[in-house]
C-alpha cells in the first residue's frame, strides 16, 4: 500500500513520543545532537461550491409527475423526453421502499431511486439515539445522463418504480427509470442477512436510441453526521478515503477544504471515525474527483454535521447502455469487520503507515482482540500495555546500563573537557579514546531507544482507532474511545476544552516523574551553546499530554498512565537490584587494560581527526 501522509493527529504523536525519547538519547552521549522536527503543512484552499446542472427538465415539481389531465403528461413527456413515461406512472411520488436486515435498515426514495435513510441498528450516538448514516437528505446520489435528443436530465429530479422480491435469505429491489414498457435505467439493491455490504448495480436495458454514448457523470454527496461526544476529535479522524490503481490508497486529509483527483478508482470511502459509508465498484472507474470540506466552524457550540464529502465520478455508456456492478457498505469503521471483506477496506482504518501499520495489524489488533475477548476493555488495556512493557524491558535494561556507564565515565570526561576546553578537537579526540578503551559508547544506549519508537507510535495509532473501546467504561470514564470528564468548567481554554479529563493528568504526572529518573544527575543547569534546552523540553512533554490529550480518547491517556508507571517500577528494579555502579566500574577498569582492536571506521574518523588537528596547528602557525 502507499505510505500516507502524516497528519495532524500524527505530528503530535511523534512530538510527545520524540521528547520522551530525548531525554533518553541525551542520558547515552557526551553531545547531544540536534533535533530536527519536519512538519509537513497542508495548503488551505477556498473555493466557491460547484454549481450543479439544472435543466428545465430537473424543475418538473411533483404536481406535473403526478398530472392526471393529458395537457400535462404531453408537457411533461415534453421536458423530460423519453423519461417522461416515467414520470407518468403511479410510482411518481415521493415514497420509499424498506430493505432490513439484523444490523442495517435502508429507505430507498421513488424519487432519484436512491438511500435516503441508512440506520446502524446495533449502535448508539454518544447521547443514546440511534446511528444514522443518512437521513433528513444530508445525501444525494446522481447519475448526470445525455440524452439523443441534447437533454441534460439529473436523476436525483426523477421519479423510479420500485419492486420488491426475494432471492433466498436475500431481499431484492428493483428501481427503474422508465421509457416504456420494457426500456428503462436500473438501481439494483440486494441485502444479505447480517451484512452491513449490500449488491448495487447500474444497468440499463433498451436504451441505445435514448442515451449517447458519453460517459454518465456519477454524483456523491454526503454530509456527515456528529456521532461523538468531542467533535474536535470525532472530526480528526473524519475524511475520505479512496482506493486506485492496483491496491494503492490515499486520503483528503483534515483541512478546511481539499479537493483532489485520481484515476482507476475502486472504492472512496465517506469516513466518520468510527462509523463508513463506502461506494465501491468491480471494475475500477476512469478517474474520481473528492472533495471534502469542514464544517465545523466552532467547537465550542453545538453541531449538527462534521464534513461535506462529494465524490464525482465517470460512468461508462456502450452502445447507449449502462452496465455496472457495485457494491455499498453503511457500517463500523471496525478493522475485523473491514478486513474480512478482503477488498482492501481495511485501510481505512487508520492504523499507520509502513512498519507501525504492520505491527498494528499483526500484533497489538489480534492481542487485544484475544485480551477483550475475556476481560473488560479497560483491563484488557492494562494487560497488554504490561505485555509490551515486559516484552521491551531487555531494550530498556540497555538503555539504563548505557546510562550507568557513562554515569561512572562521568568524572574523567569532565577531567578531559576541562584540559582541552579551547580545543574542541582534541576534546572530541580524547573522549573517544577513553570510550574505546572503557568499551562503551553513547550509541549502545541511543539505539535502544531507537528501537522502541515503533512501538510505541504503532499504540498511538492503535487506540483512537479501535472500534471495540466506543462506549466502553472503565472506573471513572464512561467512554473509553472519549474523553473522561471529572469536573466540567463554566468557560472554554483554549486548546483545552470546557472540562477537565483525569487520565491525561495522572499520565502527564507519570511522565514528569519518569523524565526526572532519566534525567539524574546528567542534567545541566547551565545548557552547552546551541544545543536544546533539556529542562525545558522536560516540562513540555507533560503540558502536551495535560492539554491536547484533555480530548482525546481515555484509553488512549490509560495507556501513556500505565506505560510511564511501568517504565518507572522497571527503573527502579534495574537502578537498585540489577545495575552495581561499583561492578560497572571495575569491569570498565578492566576493559582499560585489554588492547583494544579499532575497526576500519573509528581508524578511518581517528585519521581524520588527527589530519584536522594538524591542519589547524599549521593554520596557527602561518598566523603567527
Amino acid at each position: 500500500m502507499e505510505e500516507k501522509k502524516l497528519d495532524t493527529n500524527s505530528i503530535i504523536g511523534f512530538i510527545l513520543i520524540g521528547a520522551i525519547l530525548l531525554f533518553m538519547l541525551w542520558q547515552n552521549q557526551p553531545t547531544a545532537e540536534e533535533i530536527a522536527a519536519n512538519e509537513a503543512t497542508q495548503e488551505q484552499v477556498e473555493k466557491e461550491e460547484k454549481t450543479p446542472v439544472i435543466t428545465e427538465a430537473d424543475k418538473a415539481p411533483e404536481a406535473m409527475t403526478q398530472a392526471t389531465d393529458s395537457a400535462s403528461v404531453v408537457k411533461v413527456v415534453q421536458e423530460l423526453g423519453a423519461f417522461g413515461y416515467s414520470a407518468t406512472l403511479a410510482s411518481a411520488a415521493d415514497k420509499t421502499t424498506t430493505l432490513e436486515n439484523d444490523v442495517l435498515q435502508l429507505k430507498i426514495s421513488n424519487k432519484g431511486g436512491q438511500i435516503v435513510e441508512a440506520k446502524i441498528k446495533p449502535f448508539k450516538t454518544y447521547d443514546s439515539l440511534p446511528v444514522y448514516l443518512i437521513k433528513d437528505g444530508n445525501a444525494n446520489f446522481n447519475l448526470t445522463l445525455k440524452t439523443t435528443d441534447n437533454r441534460t436530465l439529473n436523476t436525483s429530479n426523477l421519479y423510479f418504480e420500485p419492486s420488491l422480491s426475494t432471492s433466498g435469505d436475500n431481499e431484492v429491489l428493483s428501481m427503474r427509470l422508465k421509457t416504456g414498457g420494457n426500456e428503462y435505467l436500473e438501481y439494483r439493491y440486494e441485502i444479505k442477512p447480517g451484512d452491513y455490504m449490500l449488491d448495487f448495480s447500474i444497468r440499463s436495458k433498451g436504451l441505445e436510441n435514448v442515451l449517447q454514448n458519453e460517459n454518465a457523470i456519477l454524483d456523491w454527496n454526503l454530509k456527515g453526521y456528529r456521532h461523538a461526544k468531542s467533535i474536535s476529535y470525532e472530526n480528526r479522524y473524519t475524511e475520505i478515503i479512496y482506493e486506485y490503481e492496483d491496491g494503492k490508497d490515499d486520503y483528503t486529509g483534515l483541512s478546511e477544504y481539499k479537493e483532489q483527483e485520481d484515476i482507476d478508482i475502486t472504492y472512496v470511502a465517506f469516513k466518520q471515525h468510527f462509523f463508513t459509508s463506502i461506494l465501491l465498484s468491480d471494475t475500477p472507474l476512469e478517474r474520481g474527483k473528492f472533495v471534502s470540506k469542514d464544517l465545523v466552524q466552532d467547537e465550542d457550540v453545538d453541531t449538527l454535521y462534521t464534513k461535506a464529502f462529494s465524490a464525482t465520478m465517470p460512468l461508462k455508456v456502450k452502445g447507449g447502455e449502462i452496465n455496472q456492478s457495485m457494491n455499498w457498505y453503511y457500517g463500523p469503521s471496525d478493522y475485523e469487520i473491514l478486513n474480512a471483506y478482503d477488498r482492501n477496506l481495511d485501510e481505512v482504518v487508520p492504523l499507520g503507515w509502513g512498519i507501525f501499520g504492520w505491527i498494528n495489524r499483526h500484533v497489538f489488533i489480534p492481542l487485544f482482540g484475544f485480551l477483550g475477548g475475556f476481560m473488560p476493555y479497560g483491563i484488557a488495556i492494562i494487560v497488554m500495555t504490561i505485555l509490551t512493557k515486559i516484552v521491551l524491558s531487555p531494550v530498556q535494561y540497555k538503555s539504563f546500563l548505557s546510562q550507568a556507564k557513562m554515569k561512572v565515565l562521568k568524572p574523567e570526561i569532565n577531567e578531559i573537557s576541562e584540559k582541552y576546553k579551547d580545543n574542541a578537537m582534541k576534546k572530541q579526540q580524547e573522549t573517544m579514546k577513553l570510550y574505546s578503551k572503557a568499551g562503551a559508547s553513547p550509541m549502545s544506549g541511543c539505539l535502544p531507544a531507537l528501537m522502541q519508537i515503533p512501538v510505541f507510535y504503532a499504540l498511538f495509532q492503535f487506540f483512537p482507532s479501535a472500534f471495540q473501546l466506543r462506549q466502553k467504561p472503565f472506573l471513572w470514564a464512561e467512554d473509553l474511545s472519549s474523553y473522561d470528564t471529572i469536573a466540567e468548567l463554566p468557560f472554554n481554554i483554549p486548546f483545552y476544552g470546557d472540562h477537565v479529563s483525569l487520565f491525561p493528568i495522572l499520565a502527564a504526572l507519570a511522565i514528569l516523574v519518569y523524565m526526572q529518573m532519566t534525567t539524574g544527575q546528567n542534567m545541566q543547569a547551565q545548557q552547552q551553546p546551541g544545543m536544546p534546552n533539556m529542562k525545558f523540553l522536560m516540562y513540555l512533554s507533560p503540558v502536551f499530554m495535560l492539554v491536547f490529550f484533555n480530548n482525546y480518547a481515555s484509553g488512549l491517556s490509560l495507556y501513556y498512565f500505565v506505560s510511564n508507571l511501568i517504565s518507572i517500577g522497571i527503573m527502579l528494579v534495574i537502578k537498585y537490584y540489577i545495575i552495581d555502579d561499583q561492578k560497572i566500574l571495575a569491569k570498565i577498569e578492566e576493559n582499560k587494560k585489554k588492547p583494544k582492536k579499532t575497526n576500519r571506521f573509528a581508524k578511518k574518523m581517528q585519521t581524520m581527526m588527527e589530519q584536522a588537528e594538524q591542519q589547524k596547528k599549521l593554520a596557527e602557525k602561518k598566523k603567527k
